[in-house]
């Protein structure tokens, strides 16, 4: 299925096609999941959830039929954490092929192993989530064999038996699939022209992991830099060009980006979106929905 999506990148109408068909096969589908997230998870209060909870323990607003008490009113609330959430599928992937599609609360002897695996199955879900955004990216071709045959092998193992994933190593295939994204990276960034000595924001403040909490970046062209895992809590990022820009991982929350272009940044999740502010100008990725709380 893979090597046709490749073979079938030979049009902007294919590829447009194509960035659609990943996006929604890693779609969280919370009607086709048993509010795993609501119950495997910790929750630090402090940050955006409903109180302290432990992981196993479901939160005080989850109604006997899986849904939130208090869905629809989880922004006005602040619940912020709980906006920006997003299980990447796998939530629907265990709920639906975990013990013949039975959920946890009819397992309660297996509870803690369907939390176990869900746990393992978002972090695989989400490497696939930007494995997928590599093989759509016409830059990246020279990587397309190699990110399909990855996308393969992670996918037979989250069509398995999920049980098996309890003696799966993450940490192994984390730093699998990590050579390949920094590769893809390199490419888009060079393309953007963020590579190169003459770009005017390429010194030691624009680098992987830098601390930019709260800095005033309103305007500036950040395009082609790596900002991976960068710290970009309440940056002020109005109206900023990041074409190209790696933002895998950056930490986004409270980051005013209203008026920013990251329609082509790498590996932006709707998790940092809805954690940051925009308005109907930022552009963003075709692949992703505006968050509607950015009309409020």
């Amino acid at each position: 299925m893979v090597n046709d999506d490749i073979a079938g990148l030979k049009s902007a109408q294919n590829q447009r096609d194509l960035v659609h068909k990943v996006t929604v096969r890693r779609r969280g589908e919370c009607e086709s999941c048993s509010a795993l997230c609501c119950i495997a998870l910790y929750f630090p209060g402090s940050q955006g959830f409903p109180a302290d909870k432990e992981a196993g323990v479901p939160c005080p607003n989850l109604l006997s039929d899986f849904r939130c008490r208090v869905h629809s009113q989880l922004y006005p609330l602040g619940l912020t954490a709980c906006v920006a959430y997003d299980c990447f599928g796998a939530g629907q992937i265990v709920s639906q092929k975990y013990s013949g599609g039975q959920d946890w609360s009819n397992n309660p002897g297996n509870s803690r192993q369907i939390f176990a695996v869900f746990l393992i199955m978002h972090q695989l879900q989400e490497m696939l989530c930007y494995l997928d955004e590599a093989l759509t990216l016409e830059t990246a071709a020279p990587l397309h064999t190699d990110l399909g045959s990855m996308i393969e092998h992670i996918e037979t193992l989250t069509a398995g038996d999920p049980v098996g994933l309890l003696e799966f190593d993450v940490d192994r295939m984390r730093a699998q699939v990590r050579p390949l994204l920094m590769k893809t990276s390199k490419l888009v960034r060079q393309e953007a022209g963020g590579e190169t000595d003459n770009h005017p924001n390429s010194n030691h403040r624009f680098r992987p992991r830098s601390n930019l909490s709260g800095a005033d970046l309103r305007g500036m062209t950040l395009r082609g830099l790596n900002l991976r895992s960068a710290c970009l809590i309440a940056a002020d990022l109005r109206d900023a060009d990041l074409s190209g820009t790696d933002l895998l991982g950056a930490d986004l929350r409270d980051a005013d980006i209203r008026g920013a272009n990251l329609a082509s940044s790498l590996f932006v999740t709707l998790i940092q979106l809805r954690q940051a502010k925009g308005d109907d100008r930022t552009l963003i990725p075709s692949r992703l929905e505006r968050p509607g709380h950015w009309a409020q």
